[in-house]
């Protein structure tokens, strides 16, 4: 027998009403807050940063390719690691398709590791992406945008919050983040940035548990999911 809450049909549906307007006031507010996502000032990327792609070294002008806009997502591979991180993957896993229509809507989407080009890509195809993918080992970018750690550049700020520096042995030296430009006569400017839980609306696993019965039914203490070709069994 379950221990949930259970009702007449009646009850379901007043409590359904009740939380559909809490429902609509969300997606109101979400409305209200991508316009002020698209009003934040651009900042001009001053810096030139080079990047290891399949197709050379290429600026961050010209991974735009064809686009005015670039979606860059900060993938947590570390240059010492042997495969990519699991919660990253999962996320990657949602990007595929829609990056079809990302592309015919004015905008490139990049993901972006310090691991040398060949992990990515060799890691890349064991997951079957094809997601443009590049390294930005030796450069500053992963630095400057705030989601990289070493014992020689120490990470200061992570999600526009100081980072006690006592906490650093703890940390993984990688963490995920995106980050949006647009390109302006020749010009790159950054646009916008999220870290940690920012990103839930980009995962869209998360909306689906949402709605399931017992949610996302996490395991605390342990990684609840994995790496889609690290499950015991595979969903046909």
């Amino acid at each position: 027998m379950t221990e949930h809450i259970t009702g007449t049909r009646h009850e379901w549906e007043d409590a359904r009403r009740s939380l559909l307007e809490r429902e609509k006031q969300l997606t109101r507010l979400s409305d209200e807050l991508a316009t002020e996502r698209a009003a934040l000032p651009w900042v001009p990327v001053e810096k030139q940063y080079t990047f290891d792609t399949e197709d050379g070294s290429k600026t961050l002008a010209e991974l735009f390719g064809e686009n005015s806009q670039l979606i860059t997502y900060h993938f947590m591979f570390s240059p010492d690691w042997d495969e990519g991180c699991p919660s990253c993957s999962s996320l990657m896993d949602h990007i595929e398709l829609p990056r079809t229509h990302l592309e015919h809507h004015d905008v490139s989407f990049v993901a972006v590791s310090r691991a040398p080009l060949e992990k990515l890509l060799s890691y890349r195809s064991r997951m079957e992406w094809t997601f443009p993918w590049v390294s930005s080992f030796g450069s500053d970018f992963n630095f400057d945008f705030k989601v990289s750690s070493t014992d020689e550049r120490p990470l200061q700020e992570y999600n526009f919050t100081p980072v006690p520096q006592e906490s650093l042995a703890d940390w993984p030296g990688e963490l995920p983040g995106m980050s949006a430009f647009t390109l302006r006569d020749g010009l790159v400017l950054h646009t916008y940035s999220a870290y940690a839980r920012g990103m839930d609306a980009l995962w869209g696993m998360y909306q689906w548990l949402d709605r399931a019965p017992l949610g996302r039914n996490e395991t605390a203490g342990e990684q609840w999911f994995r790496r889609h070709d690290s499950y015991e069994t595979t969903v046909s």
